[in-house]
């Protein structure tokens, strides 16, 4: 999957890091997924369907299977409130810069 990579503000060079750390071995390589968890640069994680939220709710209680067949994710307990922030923020700079944009939930 070619990926455009933007220009990270200083938040979201941090949270790719953070990314990068804790999240990339199931979640990708800039979040283009794997065979152990989904990719966040897919439409189904646009704003308007995915909230900021559910990624906090995501990694602080984990999250049962739904759109996916890679099984439930479990919690993360040692990645704090900003680390959680700074790994959304570069999430959503990642997505805009690959076309996915916030539009109305509609499943």
């Amino acid at each position: 999957m070619a990926v455009t990579l933007p220009d990270l503000t200083p938040m979201a060079a941090k949270g790719k890091k953070e990314f990068d750390a804790v999240c990339a071995a199931c979640h990708g390589v800039n979040a283009t997924g794997t065979d152990k968890g989904p990719p966040f640069l897919h439409d189904i994680y646009n704003p308007g369907h995915h909230s900021d939220e559910a990624f906090f709710v995501a990694a602080q209680l984990g999250v049962r299977q739904h759109h996916w067949p890679y099984g439930s994710m479990p919690p993360q307990p040692n990645v704090s409130v900003e680390q959680i922030a700074a790994i959304v923020k570069y999430v959503r700079e990642l997505q805009a810069a690959n076309g996915i944009t916030a539009r109305p939930h509609t499943m």
